[in-house]
């Protein structure tokens, strides 16, 4: 019969686990999927900032409520097997392994503490006791102390305790620093001595044997075999017992915990923690019955931190947390705890049905009594839908309907996909199916089909007339006449009740409520407007002016006012177990919503008196600029433009569940807020300035935090960004332009004086020009020849001659006032020259003056600078020849680069022109003189070569001029 017991007991537990709760609906556990990667945790702490910290067997934690920073070997613990640590006002941490290897946190950075040899005889078998006062703190043993160490600033020192202890066992219970009075227990005797080290004076105190589980203040607590035992000093000098508690025999007490508002919470050895929901300072005979917690996992510790947020460090299973809205909500319950996945709720008279995510359900009662409804054992089908009235409860599954009797505990089953189920007269539904809209009579049990279409929701709106819709629209059905008729197109309407007797809200799966009436749409709430999700499943309404909007995202309290809406929205940080939430059900002041972590219960005015912010500033932890962290802001802060600013937040609201934000600027630099979920915000490239970040903390729930963090630092310019330097730069650049201004003007001045210089010496060298070309030795032979051929009264070769010298004359002055002049004007003016000396001496020489075809005659090339060449060759070339008659040889040629003139000779050669070094080679110097003035005044390259013909015995002298010609 014992076995068939347990194996029934085991296969309901299997089916049905949420029937036995393991933990308070909203309770979340953390551990190694959050970043709490240890397998047992021992004491919690919470410091000045609020930070949890976390004693481990693989190093201390820090908590934040999003992350878990952890200190281990490699941050520089020696032994990381942490039972607790001690966070001081000054920002230390104090850290307590398992056996020594003390050691400190300052400013993110592990500090060890070498005592060990100094303090290992004292602390061999088990961690020390600790009294903190200020930044100082108490170290000393458990059983029969022979030393005080007193820690502080990163230095230790000891104070001897003097107390000859005999064969007695003391265990401490505590050391008083004001007083220096150190509190002892001898567990087998009723006696608690009280010894001050200092003055050794000894005082004896009555008490309870047993060992003691914990104090706090001027309360201690023993336990006394199976009784615990509260006991109070008393002044002057006394102890007296204030109250008691006895355990059952499963009650093993191992350890203990009196929480900030003296409230007494025990820990049991085979699991769960005992809370007695009183003050011990409210002095009773007895304990109130405790609530059992946890009842699953052996809880080390518990720490109710400075907003009443409850942690639990358990043995294997990480650290659990509630919040202190749920932790109230659940202490105050006044049905059983509930953590079951709840899909369906509704009521009746007081009466609240449940419909969970199996085929199983709960009846609460008006006396709040739970009854749980077993269906289908092991039917995983959820429920969509449940309904109640008096004895008969209906539950709708997503694949059948039960009828369940709760007073017979019989049900009967209509198989059919439902989709919901609605109210229609005083004995008969409506079920809503992919299949069509089917009547339910309560009387004879009975369904008929209304129409064989798919419904999701209906609502009967007169005796009549109907609102059914479907997937995507709103329709009006008659059932007399059987019409349907398309109402409002677009919405998906999941749930319609009616407000008053003219209008209907409407929960859709898009588009939020949708106030209406039989002529259509009057109003439409959403997001926009504050309503919590605008996927909205189910509504409740409280009266004719305020309803209930259930989402997966919480739950919205909406109040109309004549053209607007005041909009409540609650989650998880107002108590809700979960912000899936299905429905709920009104009574009374008391709202019951279920949700997917099971049900919550509330005063409906206590939620309206929810805080409009979080009382908690963020706190900014450290400033990283580059590679450099910054832990004591109280400093002032300087960057460079080139730094990486790197603020690291940490905004503690335990209650959204790490689901924060933060709300930022930068004063200084751009004043629009900024919404950032890292808890790092960074900024590059700064300028120059001194600037303001400006922070804010946002909760789960959109909440903010009551005021700013604030941090001011400044960015110092470059040397090059500073005001001397750009002033010094300024003058520089100034100086620089004045300079080159200068420069400019003077080599331009200086230009035009050698331009008129230049011009100066062309109008002169032009002048020696006409000079050289009409000397008067020239003019001289012209005439002597004139008057020998008139002499020889040779009249007409005295008109050709005279005809020619007198163009020749009249060409030289006009080409004497040209820079430039075409080739073929030149080829012109030399022939001329030619005939008229070749007619003075009397055919000496022959000419040839050949040009190229890759020549354009109409290049302008300088004017009159070949002719003293010519003149030269046959005055110092050909003149004093007796053996041959002389040739001169003028040739124009293209090079592709440059025009080559050529003028060549027969004559005594280049070696024997004494004659050129005299003045009368006064011409061939005027021509260099013209060629440099051409090259600096027209940036024109001409080159001048004057060769001998060496070879093959040949005589005479070669003349090469390269010029870069001009188009005309």
């Amino acid at each position: 019969m014992k076995n068939l017991f347990t194996f029934l007991t085991l296969s309901v537990i299997l089916f049905f686990p949420s029937l036995f709760p393991s933990q308070i609906p909203g309770m979340v556990n953390y551990s190694d999927e959050e970043g709490l990667n240890c397998s047992y945790t021992y004491h919690l702490r919470q410091d000045k900032n609020g930070f949890i910290w976390i004693g481990s067997d693989n190093g201390l934690f820090r908590f934040d409520g999003k992350e878990f920073k952890q200190y281990g070997k490699k941050e520089g613990l020696k032994n990381i097997d942490i039972i607790s640590c001690e966070p001081l006002p000054n920002g230390e941490v104090f850290i307590l392994p398992f056996l020594n290897d003390f050691a400190y946190l300052k400013n993110g950075r592990v500090i060890n503490l070498n005592i060990n040899e100094y303090v290992k005889n004292q602390f061999s078998s088990s961690i020390p006791k600790v009294t903190r006062d200020g930044n100082r703190l108490y170290l000393y043993g458990n059983l029969n102390p022979q030393n005080i160490f007193i820690y502080e600033n990163g230095k230790v020192k000891k104070i001897p305790i003097p107390l000859e202890y005999g064969k007695r066992y003391f265990a401490t219970l505590r050391f008083e620093p004001h007083t220096y009075n150190l509190y002892l227990h001898d567990p087998h005797q009723e006696d608690i001595l009280v010894y001050n080290i200092i003055t050794g004076k000894k005082q004896h105190l009555k008490a309870g044997t047993g060992s003691m589980i914990c104090e706090k203040d001027d309360l201690f607590v023993f336990l006394n075999k199976n009784t615990i035992e509260v006991y109070q000093l008393s002044a002057p000098s006394g102890i007296k017992k204030i109250s008691s508690y006895d355990c059952s025999p499963q009650e093993n007490v191992f350890y203990g915990l009196i929480d900030k508002n003296n409230k007494l919470w025990l820990n049991i050895s085979n699991g769960g923690v005992l809370y007695f929901n009183q003050s011990l300072t409210v002095k009773k005979r007895n304990l109130g019955t405790p609530i059992k917690i946890l009842e699953r996992y052996v809880i080390n510790n518990v720490l109710v931190d400075k907003d009443d947020n409850v942690w639990f460090n358990s043995r294997n299973n990480g650290v659990f947390f509630i919040s202190k809205s749920l932790f109230a909500n659940h202490i105050n319950l006044p049905v059983k705890s509930n953590s079951d996945y709840i899909k369906a709720i509704a009521k009746d008279n007081g009466n609240i049905i449940l419909g969970y995510n199996q085929s199983a359900g709960a009846l609460i009662s008006k006396d709040n009594r739970i009854k749980n409804i077993i269906l289908d054992k092991g039917d995983k089908d959820e429920n969509i839908s449940v309904y109640l009235k008096g004895n008969i409860s209906i539950f709708g599954l997503s694949g059948k309907v039960i009828v369940h009797d709760i007073a017979n505990n019989t049900s009967n089953k209509i198989y059919c996909s439902l989709k919901n189920i609605v109210p229609y007269t005083q004995d008969s539904l409506f079920f809503c199916t992919s299949g069509g809209l089917l009547t339910y009579s309560l009387k004879s049990k009975k369904t008929t089909t209304l129409f064989p279409e798919r419904v999701y929701t209906v609502f009967p709106y007169d005796k009549d007339n109907l609102f059914t819709g479907s997937f995507s629209d709103l329709y009006k059905y008659n059932i007399r006449t059987r019409k349907k008729t398309l109402f409002l197109k677009g919405y998906y309407f999941t749930d319609i009740k009616k407000l008053d007797d003219h209008t209907y809200l409407g929960a859709t799966n898009l588009n939020g409520i949708i106030l209406f009436n039989t002529q259509g749409i009057i109003r439409k709430i959403g997001k926009n407007d504050g309503l919590i999700n605008d996927q909205v499943k189910k509504i409740e309404v409280e009266n004719k002016n305020t309803f209930w909007a259930s989402t997966n995202s919480g739950i919205s309290r909406v109040e109309l006012t004549a053209k607007n809406q005041h909009i409540s929205n609650f989650t998880q940080t107002d108590g809700l177990p979960s912000d899936a939430v299905a429905g709920c059900a009104i009574k009374n002041d008391t709202i019951f919503i279920g949700t997917s972590k099971g049900l919550g219960i509330f005063s409906i005015k206590k939620l309206l008196t929810q805080e409009k912010f979080i009382h908690k500033k963020v706190v900014i932890n450290s400033v990283s600029i580059e590679n450099n962290e910054h832990y004591d802001l109280q400093k002032s802060l300087t960057a460079y433009p080139h730094n990486t600013v790197i603020f690291n937040l940490s905004f503690l609201d335990y209650p959204s569940l790490g689901k924060i934000s933060y709300k930022y600027k930068l004063e200084g630099l751009n004043n629009s807020w900024q919404i950032n979920n890292s808890s790092k915000v960074i900024f590059n490239s700064i300028p120059p300035g001194k600037y303001t970040f400006r922070v804010y903390g946002l909760g789960y729930n959109g909440k903010q935090s009551y005021a700013s963090s604030d941090l001011t630092f400044h960015i110092k310019p470059l040397f090059w960004q500073t005001w001397w330097f750009r002033l010094i730069l300024a003058i520089v650049i100034i100086g620089t332009l004045l300079m080159i201004i200068s420069s400019y003007l003077h080599k331009k001045k200086n230009k035009k004086m050698e331009k008129m210089e230049y011009e100066k010496k062309i109008a002169e060298l032009e002048l020696q020009a006409i000079k050289a070309q009409i000397n008067p030795h020239f003019i001289y032979n012209c005439l002597n020849s004139i008057q020998f051929l008139l002499y020889k009264k040779d009249y007409r070769e005295t008109e050709n001659y005279l005809d020619i010298f007198a163009k020749m004359i009249r060409k030289t002055l006009y080409y004497s006032e040209k820079t430039f002049m075409p080739i073929k004007d030149e080829v012109e003016y030399l022939t001329l020259y030619l005939d008229m000396e070749k007619l003075r001496v009397k055919d000496l020489f022959d000419y040839k003056i050949i040009i190229s075809e890759q020549v354009d005659q109409n290049w302008t090339i300088p004017s009159l600078l070949i002719q003293p060449f010519v003149e030269n060759a046959i005055k110092h070339g050909i003149s004093g020849l007796k053996d041959r008659k002389g040739e001169i040889l003028i040739s124009f040629d293209y090079t592709n680069v440059s025009l080559c003139i050529t003028i060549e000779d027969n004559g005594i050669g280049i070696s024997n022109q004494e004659s050129l070094k005299k003045d009368n080679s006064f011409g061939v110097k005027l021509s260099h003189k013209r060629i440099e003035t051409f090259k600096q005044l027209f940036d024109t390259n001409i080159f001048l070569e004057i060769n001998a013909f060496p070879e093959n015995n040949r005589q005479g002298t070669q003349i090469k001029l390269y010029i870069q010609p001009y188009e005309k």
